[in-house]
């Protein structure tokens, strides 16, 4: 059986000292835990500070995006390197907010994996499809484009050292929500994908998480689905009390 893995992605919020109490809360309820995986992305200012106070917790820290080149005159990017001596462990490759907002591409994506495994971390790579996509019926289209060519010259080894999410773009922020039973059907397309380019057994452990507006009332419902290994939680990860409830519901 797969191991359920709840991130939280904090996106352009809080700063070192909102990512600070916010950490010390989360560390106070998940001091020790061994039903899931719990992972928090602060902003790149936070991620030092929030570190030492979880470094001797069950939860691990994510960084929310990164440059593929160790070092160089890459101004304003973030290496490999900075982000595993600031203590991360896991770092989200290609959110839709990177692909939309600031025009990053599947070649990029894959760019960024290959640093991320590189240097001995976990990357989680998003993918997900548009409105317009998903009302014209190209979300089985645009879900194997993202990831033929994320994952692109990847050998099965490294593919089951990654985790997926699937976060439907239209589903966020639209007035529309995704069904558990179509976040399953995307979830298991995934998964099948994954199987006929690298077999059944990384198929079998590859973990796949959802993200787009999860909540408190609806994370029971997404992870009771067959290929449904965990959340990408957005906002609700933002508030303490919400997150927890989150991780605790998603393990019942």
């Amino acid at each position: 059986m797969r191991r359920p893995i709840i991130a939280g992605n904090w996106k352009m919020y809080k700063t070192i000292q909102d990512a600070v109490d916010i950490a010390v809360a989360l560390k106070r309820k998940f001091y020790t835990f061994s039903e899931a995986d719990i992972i928090i992305g602060p902003p790149f200012t936070a991620l030092a500070k929030v570190h030492d106070v979880i470094i001797d917790s069950s939860i691990m820290l994510a960084a929310q995006d990164m440059y593929w080149e160790a070092e160089g005159a890459f101004t304003g990017e973030i290496s490999p390197m900075m982000l595993k001596d600031a203590g991360c462990r896991y770092v989200i490759i290609g959110h839709s907010e990177r692909r939309h907002i600031f025009g990053e591409t599947d070649e990029e994506v894959n760019k960024k994996v290959r640093a991320v495994l590189k240097h001995g971390m976990v990357p989680i790579i998003c993918v997900g499809e548009k409105l317009d996509e998903r009302d014209n019926g190209m979300m089985f289209e645009v879900l194997e484009k993202q990831l033929s060519r994320g994952l692109k010259d990847m050998a099965a080894e490294d593919v089951m050292r990654i985790v997926i999410a699937y976060e439907p773009v239209w589903a966020i922020g639209t007035g529309r929500t995704a069904t558990p039973q179509q976040a399953q059907e995307a979830h298991e397309f995934i998964r099948n994908y994954i199987e006929r380019l690298y077999g059944k057994e990384t198929a079998s452990k590859i973990r796949i998480q959802y993200g787009g507006s999860v909540k408190p009332g609806n994370i029971a419902q997404l992870m009771a689905q067959e290929d449904i290994d965990g959340a990408l939680v957005g906002g609700a990860s933002l508030d303490v009390n919400s997150f927890v409830e989150i991780i605790n519901n998603a393990v019942l």
